[in-house]
């Protein structure tokens, strides 16, 4: 059977070629008696692969038994797997079955097997290499047949360095190996995810199913979705409750996105600096190349005030921070915007490339206007606008990446939250 009809028959969703590699390992191996060690991140579907295992093999007939190790207590995880006899400790009134022995002729699956204690560990290898097995406070031997399959998503290799897992074990686990993918290594399934979960959540409680926008279902297939498909359902089934609409945009999508992973969105013809500035630190960097700006002005108008002679330059560039200082908030980092321009073009008739006044009294009166107008370049620090500055930052953020709002919150060093929420305070288009 090839991997589309096994992924049909257990309701595996997804044409990721990882995916249908790791379906069909698990249908080859299923025939033999071999273990199999599944590996995966959380919320992966793990479980899946044991079950494909079972039914594919010559023991689909007998027990099929799954058991999470991580749930199970310490003090009685051994008494669980292999049974106790009556008296074996507090409590045990009565003799009791294990899980091995109960699933004697079919397979165990043991989810989160790296959690097992280390004496636990001996045992479940004792069992592995030769079928045999004794109950807690018994000293009788006995045997089973059990094929196990076992999944994690631990690390083997540091567990194995830092002593918290036998390494004898791990290689007994892992004849064969399956690795399960992540979701965010197969975005071309997690449309298809969506809609098969919002199919479902709308069949089982009678409510239309959600439907996603074209920038909302880029969101989709770019977050890195750290909970996996656990996660991706999760957040599927919170919207279908909560949101009246049924169309869901990209704004809606990301209100229900944790911020947390947004910085891992992958950017496309776009080299980005490994000290990606946040929103404060951008603020601040502005604020510091502007009062830059005002310093050299300063020395301009001193030089001025000393050479007696002023250029159409000079000029312009005193009458521009004349004109901020008036009204600040025509002042952007980015220089003039268009009010500017048109004020530049009926005031620069009024500076002249002109020699200084000789006479001494127009002299004097000229260092006070020039004292009085350092005097406004110093104010202009402060009623500087950081709004307006903000402002033209995402503006020229968009208009660089032609309005593709995601390029332009990572340019920006702001999450897409961030970035829509400015958008819609400042009125940008």
């Amino acid at each position: 059977m090839d991997a589309k009809a096994i992924k049909r028959r257990f309701g595996v969703i997804g044409v990721s070629p990882a995916l249908d590699r790791a379906v069909t390992v698990a249908s080859q191996v299923a025939p033999t008696d071999l273990s199999v060690l599944v590996l995966g991140e959380s919320g992966v579907g793990k479980e899946i692969m044991p079950r494909v295992v079972h039914q594919f093999s010559k023991r689909k007939h007998g027990s099929f038994i799954a058991v999470n190790c991580g749930a199970i207590p310490e003090g009685t995880i051994d008494s669980e797997l292999f049974g106790h006899e009556k008296g074996a400790f507090t409590g045990a009134t009565e003799s009791r079955k294990g899980y091995f022995e109960e699933a004697n002729g079919g397979t165990i699956f043991l989810d989160e097997v790296a959690e097992l204690p280390m004496t636990t560990q001996v045992r479940l290898l004792r069992v592995l290499e030769t079928g045999e097995f004794i109950r807690v406070g018994s000293s009788r031997v006995q045997k089973t047949d059990v094929r196990v399959v076992a999944a994690t998503n631990v690390d083997f290799a540091s567990a194995i360095n830092k002593g918290q897992f036998r390494e004898d074990l791990y290689y007994r686990l892992s004849q064969v190996p399956i690795e399960m993918p992540s979701l965010r290594d197969r975005p071309q399934d997690i449309h298809l995810l969506f809609r098969k979960f919002t199919t479902d959540f709308s069949e089982k409680y009678q409510m239309p199913p959600l439907s996603l926008s074209l920038d909302a279902v880029e969101v989709l297939q770019n977050y890195p979705w750290p909970g996996n498909i656990r996660q991706l359902k999760n957040t599927t089934e919170q919207m279908s409750i909560l949101e009246k609409s049924r169309s869901i945009d990209a704004d809606k999508l990301l209100g229900y996105l944790p911020e947390s992973h947004r910085s891992r969105l992958p950017v496309q013809n776009q080299e980005q600096d490994a000290s990606t500035l946040n929103e404060r630190e951008i603020l601040y960097k502005v604020l510091f190349d502007m009062r830059q700006e005002m310093q050299d002005l300063k020395k301009l108008v001193l030089e001025v005030m000393k050479d007696g002679q002023i250029s159409e330059d000079q000029a312009e560039l005193v009458r521009r921070v004349f004109s901020a200082s008036e009204t600040p908030q025509k002042r952007l980092p980015s220089g003039r915007d268009e009010s500017e321009e048109s004020m530049a073009a009926s005031n620069r008739s009024e500076w002249q490339v002109t020699p200084w006044n000789s006479d001494e009294g127009a002299r004097a009166n000229a260092l006070d206007s020039a004292s009085m107008t350092t005097q406004e370049v110093e104010e202009v620090e402060e009623v500087l606008s950081l709004q307006d500055s903000e402002k033209e930052l995402i503006r020229r953020a968009l208009s660089k990446h032609r309005n593709k709002r995601k390029y332009a919150a990572l340019e920006l060093g702001i999450s897409e939250r961030t970035l829509y929420r400015k958008i819609k305070e400042y009125g940008l288009k």
